[in-house]
């Protein structure tokens, strides 16, 4: 079972520029609003995309979704695990939590998708 992290823990994280947050839900979703610096990793697109976008395996990694009934965030820490993957957590309340606290999101696909 996948570590969580909490919602302050995770800001303090990204603030420090400590962990690498993946987006699980990718699409228009991750277009609309993800994370600050946030990349998009979908269960169907980890074995191959994986290395790409996380070549660090030691690295902290940090997955999310929607909310905490979404099970994407769940399923894509561990296939990371599997992979090899040594640091990865799981924010469970996922953006909805995020953002009703108030916290700042982006928006838009990452440069090299645009």
């Amino acid at each position: 079972m996948t570590a969580l992290i909490t919602r302050d823990e995770l800001a303090a994280a990204i603030e420090a520029g400590a962990v690498t947050v993946v987006d699980t839900l990718g699409g228009d979703y991750y277009a609309q609003q993800h994370l600050p610096g946030a990349v998009a990793l979908v269960a169907a697109e980890i074995d191959t995309l994986a290395p790409v976008v996380l070549p660090d395996r030691d690295a902290a990694i940090v997955t999310y979704c929607s909310n905490p009934a979404c099970p994407n965030s769940g399923q894509v820490a561990d296939r990371l695990t599997a992979l090899g993957y040594t640091d990865v957590r799981k924010y469970r309340e996922g953006i909805q939590d995020w953002v009703e606290a108030g916290l700042p999101v982006e928006a838009g696909l990452p440069a090299e998708a645009a």
